[in-house]
């Protein structure tokens, strides 16, 4: 089937076939103002149905490919408003060309489909630690470290989506990475999750639930999240085995690890309650759980905020190990002002907390100058961040306390720059 261009305007004459006034100057040298055609030229050209074949040539005269035609059907099968016979015209075109717009449409939608299946995001950051103990012989202990993390999440469909972290570091003053895996890509997440309105599902390798006060660490297992967004009730629950935590078990072996909890947020206020359940052999603290021989730790956690306006919130948490008699407890108090936001150069945060952290209410810890160095410390911590570019975050933190295992005195000082994709 061959045809001029100027003939196949009367089919694509259906884009926008309501309007019959122009404003727009001829994009076309070889059609001028008195042509036939040239109100038709001159929409369709403006739609983007056509676009000539130099750029100021309409070449009206040879011959139109099936490929050719099909790409302008295609264009007016995306138009939104086409009724009438216009519609019917347009469906009798959608059939003659069926292969080509096949062809042309399967491989269009499969190269953006599949270019957005997989988002890429991650960080690279530089982190300075400055540790001061009083009274072991002036010890000081320094950490510079590099880190790239990426963090691809692929959809499986319109439920499921595969998430995963991958790390690579290295301790600038060895030049060796800081875990097992040296000069390597570790694998420290992997897992697919599932969302179903206020259902979601998690199988595979991820964060515990609160990672942002006692459990900073992975665990391999299941869990189920339940969350209502009208009135801000959410229940969690979960299960699986957990390889490394804070409290010590045997080495050849991993602990069974539950966690149930319930959460609630209600406009500016909101609060959260969990236990965490581990069970391992000969499950033991670097401190020891004092007149209690177990293989079990139960720790219960409650933590919560409010914010009092868009820059000024309060928030903080409170945790106990029930099988432990010793540095059993673990607190914070913070109060925030603002907050670096990464897309938006020259914002900032501050807050000041203080922290209590007994090391056996603890799974993993997350805090940096108040710590769980010699079974944990007790003090205050000052610190800020700042947007210094676009996607940029500067952090800085000091902390100054003491030891909850001979009140040795403790002064740490932290720094990360955090470049993010």
């Amino acid at each position: 089937m061959k045809k001029t261009l100027v003939s196949a305007l009367t089919t694509a004459l259906v884009v926008g076939a309501a309007s019959t006034t122009f404003a727009a100057q001829n994009p076309f040298v070889d059609v001028p103002a008195d042509h036939w055609a040239y109100d038709a030229v001159t929409q369709l050209a403006n739609d983007g149905v056509i676009n000539g074949y130099d750029g100021v040539h309409f070449g009206g005269d040879r011959q139109v490919t099936r490929y050719e035609m099909a790409q302008m059907v295609a264009k007016a099968l995306a138009k939104q408003n086409v009724t009438g016979n216009d519609k019917a015209l347009l469906d009798k075109l959608a059939a003659e060309f069926g292969d080509e717009l096949n062809n042309l449409g399967v491989r269009v939608a499969n190269l953006e489909k599949n270019a957005d299946k997989v988002a890429w995001h991650g960080t690279a950051e530089y982190t300075f630690q400055h540790y001061m103990t009083d009274g072991q012989n002036d010890e000081k202990d320094s950490r510079n470290n590099v880190l790239f993390r990426l963090e691809p999440t692929a959809e499986v469909n319109n439920h499921w989506h595969v998430k995963a972290r991958l790390d690579a570091d290295t301790d600038l003053d060895t030049d060796k990475a800081n875990d097992a895996d040296h000069d390597k890509v570790s694998l420290k997440r992997i897992w697919a999750e599932g969302n179903y309105s206020k259902m979601t599902y998690k199988f595979g390798k991820f964060a515990a639930p609160d990672d942002d006060t006692i459990t900073d660490t992975p665990f391999s297992g299941v869990e189920v999240g339940y969350n209502t967004a009208g009135d801000g009730v959410s229940v969690i629950g979960g299960a699986g085995r957990l390889a490394q935590n804070v409290i010590k078990y045997d080495p050849k072996d991993t602990a069974n690890y539950q966690y149930v909890g319930l959460g609630l947020k209600k406009n500016k206020l909101w609060g959260a309650a969990r236990l965490h359940h581990l069970n391992a052999k000969n499950m033991k603290s670097d401190y020891g759980y004092a007149n209690k021989a177990t293989d079990e730790a139960n720790i219960w956690l409650v933590k919560g905020g409010y914010a009092f306006s868009k820059n000024v919130a309060f928030k903080g948490f409170y945790a106990q190990n029930h099988d432990a008699d010793v540095l059993n407890k673990a607190g914070s108090a913070e109060l925030d002002y603002k907050g670096a936001q990464a897309e938006n150069q020259g914002t900032y945060g501050l807050w000041v907390a203080y922290r209590h952290l007994g090391q056996n209410a603890f799974i993993a810890s997350p805090w940096d100058v108040i710590n769980l160095d010699n079974g944990g410390e007790k003090g205050f911590e000052v610190g800020g961040n700042y947007a210094m570019f676009k996607n940029t975050i500067l952090t800085l933190r000091y902390g100054k306390g003491e030891t909850l295992k001979g009140g040795k005195d403790v002064q740490n000082l932290f720094g990360r720059v955090n470049f993010l994709f």
